[in-house]
């Protein structure tokens, strides 16, 4: 089936969960529908139509280089032509300055679209936000007008063999050269899009560590390196091989290798030392904008559901087949896909307009979207994978039969939960610092917020369990509230997309489809999260009555 953006959905997020609106300097009505409109025409007509290819044929890696599937890099050039990758980066860069949740809107649909080509640009844009917030007046004149435009991709280089979520033991080095620039020298794996033929240029973000450095997280540094020198000769940086991998087949995962003469040469964002505050201004744009890969999946899973559902016939009423989608069962299985989606994408749009009113001096925003990217992050992409599981078993066995395309969702979706910080680190994260952020007030104030504004008895519930679970964790041994921390985070999530939802309910623009959604949101989802306080107050003790090994 054809995908479809969901244009009037995110009209209704922006306006009622966002308040797009509002925000100082933001855009009007007309240039929200502008956005909204061409972002749509983009993923149905140029990304969506490759999406079977990207899966079926890949990115193919052949001695250093790598060739993207057929139609891939026309694509690419309608989307740098429009001007999509300028959409939220600084006008003094050549961007258009428009909010990060009009960013958003076009994310979710290119996600929804083909979720391996859409991973190209996400990278870039945590890239932008770094080089913008800590690189040198030279490096933001000679690179970021071409990132920002989309003509030199850009990416991410975090993870060695022997470090995966353990930055701090990377083994890089980079030497100084004496004229500014450093020597790489080192082996990176997991590099999405480290290599192809989208453009001749790629521009490299590498964590490395200096001579004399202290160990640990404490000695990095970061370097901007480019795959080819301002002269145009090439660097020293070579693709050594592309993973075989369980979906996002069109997205090369590269092994990439700095050094292998005399070294790769780079330039140091920001100053020396201070890689991990430049990498996490990347890895949070970059968690947020992987939690909307759950939207996106979970879109298009949805729809491709129900559209089946509506054209599968099994079983009689009054002695005539009726579609599969009037038995209570199926209907069940596609309301609560409908219903998780918009939750999803209400929980993602509220926490990139609050990275829109930090941008503008809000500081209770800023702390606010601190607390939210692990929500995000963590069940947006949990929800993605939940839904295009749920499309599968709408599809019955021709689900998971590859022709339909119901299956290549789940293998797509399943890398979000994992890449840019695992699931479980997102909740260690809430647990361990976002709980105590700003004295812990800034997490009781989601709770109070709440509070205020929902109209359901069952919402209030949620909120008063997720208050206590959050008294118990805070005085608990670290052991017992990382126990705890996943449940916890669930229950958080929903609490948070219920109260959204019920707004979007309740405001102008909302039609049947979305009040029948959130009611079975607020009377299904919501007591399933209420149930998980036991598990969140659990303690550790359970997980170690016996040893690991007995557990096989």
């Amino acid at each position: 089936m054809s995908f479809i953006a969901p244009v009037s959905d995110q009209r209704l997020t922006l306006n009622a969960v966002v308040g797009i609106g509002e925000l100082e300097g933001g855009p009007d009505a007309e240039m929200v529908d502008a956005v909204l409109e061409g972002a749509a025409a983009l993923a149905e007509g140029e990304f969506a139509p490759l999406a079977s290819i990207g899966d079926t044929v890949g990115a193919r890696w052949d001695n250093g280089r790598v060739t993207m599937p057929a139609g891939f890099k026309a694509a690419w050039q309608s989307f740098v032509e429009g001007g999509w990758m300028t959409l939220a980066a600084h006008e003094e860069h050549g961007g258009q300055g428009l909010p990060h949740s009009m960013s958003a809107a076009l994310m979710d649909n290119l996600n929804a679209a083909n979720l391996g080509f859409a991973l190209c640009p996400m990278l870039s844009m945590g890239a932008i936000e770094a080089i913008a917030q800590h690189g040198s007046d030279e490096l933001k004149r000679d690179y970021l007008p071409k990132i920002v435009s989309g003509e030199w991709p850009a990416t991410m280089n975090l993870t060695e063999p022997a470090a995966g979520s353990d930055v701090g033991a990377l083994k890089t080095k980079a030497e100084a050269v004496g004229d500014g620039s450093w020597r790489i020298k080192g082996t990176k794996i997991f590099i999405t899009y480290g290599e192809h033929d989208l453009s001749d240029q790629i521009i490299h973000l590498v964590l490395a560590r200096t001579a004399g450095a202290p160990e640990g997280t404490r000695g990095i540094s970061l370097f901007l390196v480019p795959k080819l020198m301002p002269d145009g000769s090439a660097n020293d940086v070579r693709c050594v091989s592309i993973e075989h991998k369980l979906g996002i087949h069109a997205s090369p995962t590269c092994v990439m290798s700095y050094g292998d003469h005399e070294g790769a040469i780079g330039w140091l964002v920001g100053p020396e030392l201070g890689g991990m505050a430049a990498m996490f201004t990347m890895m949070n744009n970059a968690r947020l904008n992987v939690g909307l890969q759950g939207v996106g999946i979970a879109e298009r899973a949805t729809q491709r559901a129900v559209a089946y559902a509506l054209e599968r016939k099994q079983g009689l009423r009054n002695r005539l087949p009726v579609p599969i989608a009037e038995h209570p069962d199926v209907r069940r299985m596609l309301l609560r896909m409908r219903a998780l989606t918009m939750g999803a994408r209400a929980l993602l749009y509220y926490a990139f307009g609050q990275v829109d009113r930090a941008a503008r001096g809000d500081g209770a925003a800023a702390l606010r979207a601190e607390v939210l990217t692990p929500l995000a992050k963590a069940w947006g992409t949990d929800v993605g994978c939940e839904v295009a599981s749920l499309g599968i078993q709408v599809h019955g066995g021709m689900g998971y039969i590859e022709e339909t395309g119901a299956a290549q969702h789940l293998r797509d979706a399943r890398i979000a939960p994992i890449y840019e910080g695992t699931n479980g680190i997102q909740a260690a994260d809430l647990v361990g610092r976002k709980l105590g952020l700003d004295g812990g007030l800034a997490f009781d104030g989601l709770i109070a917020d709440v509070r205020d504004e929902t109209r359901d008895a069952r919402l209030v519930a949620l909120a008063d369990a997720v208050e206590v679970a959050a008294t118990t964790l805070r005085e608990s041994a670290p052991d017992d509230r990382l126990a705890g921390s996943y449940p916890f985070l669930t229950m958080t999530s929903v609490m948070v997309a219920g109260w959204l939802v019920e707004r979007m309910a309740r405001s102008e623009g909302a039609d049947a489809r979305t009040k029948a959604a959130t009611d079975f949101f607020v009377a299904t989802i919501v007591p399933e999260a209420l149930g998980l306080g036991a598990a969140a107050e659990a303690g550790a003790a359970l997980l170690y009555e016996v040893p690991a090994e007995a557990l096989a």
